[in-house]
């Protein structure tokens, strides 16, 4: 079984910042890609970022410039640095890890509140 335990999240001001850690552990073997989705309330759950195992990294257009993604494969964990925050990035963030060619795991989510 595999866990993703999340942490980091939390309300900050607009202009503000937050990291959040995502660290994966149990019967892994291998971590593929790694990343985070958000969802804000009646909205779908969008792509944030993304990072492959040979470090190579994919943004939302809305995030780019101002978030971070990063992987530390020794520890089984992903990062998201998010720097000049604004209100629009409040949403439940998620991590999530492909592992094992085919599986995907996710964690259970982090609230991420900007305050305007």
């Amino acid at each position: 079984q595999v866990q993703l335990l999340e942490s980091g999240g939390g309300l900050v001001q607009a202009g503000g910042s937050l990291r959040l850690s995502c660290a994966a552990s149990g019967s892994i073997f291998s971590i593929d890609g790694m990343g985070w989705y958000r969802q804000a309330p009646g909205k779908q759950r969008d792509l944030v970022a993304s990072i492959t195992t040979a470090g190579s990294t994919d943004y939302a257009d809305s995030v780019k410039g101002r978030f971070t993604i990063s992987r530390d494969n020794a520890k089984n964990t992903v990062y998201l640095q998010m720097n000049s925050l604004k209100s629009e990035d409040t949403a439940v963030y998620y991590c999530f890890i492909n592992y094992r060619a085919l599986s995907t795991a996710w964690g259970q989510g982090t609230q991420v509140t900007v305050s305007s």
